[in-house]
């Protein structure tokens, strides 16, 4: 397992970064903190919250966080800079007084932290929902150019079975419910499902690459190249064409079925010549209630651990932690988002 980690640690250590922990006082982020500030300075932690109130929390856990940077929004020196900036990201759709009362909380407070430079990345989650990670993302930071959506993986990765099959990547396994034609007031399709899917499954492989894959995408379903119909079908195998479209030099093929995608035998004699049905390493559903059973299905009883859900098509790193999480996992997202950032 720790072999991805050296690998995205060295790249941190080669170009360091600074992340905010959105929830300061939480014992878990702080037990995380003391623990990537044992490694060097290759990741700054920022904790959000009153400096005293997380002194004491890590001086009750016994956690050293010296080097960690402590930034309190109601003592920000910037906060005016911040205050005017989120308003005028917003666009009319907030008052300057109902930013103030948002900038009071850590999850809007740390996200415009990372929109104005002060961090290169963002983890948060662990007391609040998805929805108050995601939102300000979505609001502030935005999709990165030529991205339509945000969209999420997991990456998936175990010590024994196949050695095609030992890190592996899911998505979207938390963020999209479903792929539907976004259509204008005017009831023109602007931006079709099938391209939605492809998108998905394009920025899922780049993903896949940070974390040493050469990904390999199956577009699933439950049907192999034509074999059934109904159902999302027809949404997946579009959404191949469009991906091959998007990705000429990305081995991509769909629809497949899950047993095609991962045995060769069954794979080549379903889908005789595809460069992925049998090969498949990241695997793409048509939708969330598909990928979060199935990621689930891999973590507990394939013997996978599951890290994620990383978000994808954002113009800075943010990610969503479990408010289930343990420390350990808060220090491997931690280096798994820092690790993301330009």
């Amino acid at each position: 397992m720790m072999a991805m980690f050296d690998n995205l640690i060295e790249k941190l250590k080669a170009a360091p970064k600074r992340i905010v922990f959105t929830e300061g006082t939480d014992p878990r982020i702080l037990e995380a903190s003391a623990r990537l500030l044992s490694g060097g300075k290759w990741l700054t932690p920022i904790l959000v919250g009153n400096p005293d109130e997380v002194r004491a929390a890590a001086g009750k856990g016994g956690f050293d966080i010296g080097g960690a940077e402590i930034i309190d929004p109601a003592n920000y020196p910037r906060m005016e800079e911040m205050v005017q900036k989120m308003v005028a990201l917003r666009k009319g759709k907030m008052t300057e007084e109902q930013v103030r009362d948002l900038l009071k909380k850590g999850n809007y407070f740390g996200t415009m932290l990372v929109k104005m430079g002060e961090a290169d990345a963002l983890l948060g989650g662990a007391t609040y929902s998805t929805a108050d990670t995601v939102r300000p993302a979505l609001q502030l930071i935005k999709t990165k150019p030529g991205a339509h959506l945000v969209s999420s993986c997991f990456i998936l990765k175990r010590d024994f079975g196949d050695e095609n099959l030992r890190t592996i990547c899911m998505g979207d396994c938390a963020i999209n419910l479903d792929y539907q034609d976004t259509v204008d007031k005017d009831g023109n399709v602007t931006f079709t499902a099938a391209q939605k899917l492809a998108e998905v499954a394009v920025e899922s492989a780049k993903t896949a690459k940070t974390f040493g894959i050469d990904p390999k995408v199956a577009l699933l379903s439950f049907s192999t190249k034509g074999s059934g119909k109904g159902g999302t079908v027809a949404l997946s195998a579009e959404a191949t064409k469009v991906a091959k479209e998007l990705a000429p030099d990305l081995a991509i093929d769909g629809e497949m079925q899950f047993d095609a995608a991962v045995s060769p035998t069954v794979g080549q004699l379903k889908f005789p010549g595809s460069p992925v049905a049998g090969y498949a390493n990241t695997f793409i559903f048509p939708l969330i209630e598909a990928g979060n059973i199935g990621y689930k299905i891999a973590q507990r009883l394939g013997g996978y651990d599951a890290y994620g859900p990383i978000l994808q098509g954002l113009n800075a790193p943010i990610n969503d932690l479990s408010r289930g999480c343990n420390a350990n996992e808060v220090y491997s997202m931690a280096i798994i988002t820092a690790a993301l950032a330009d």
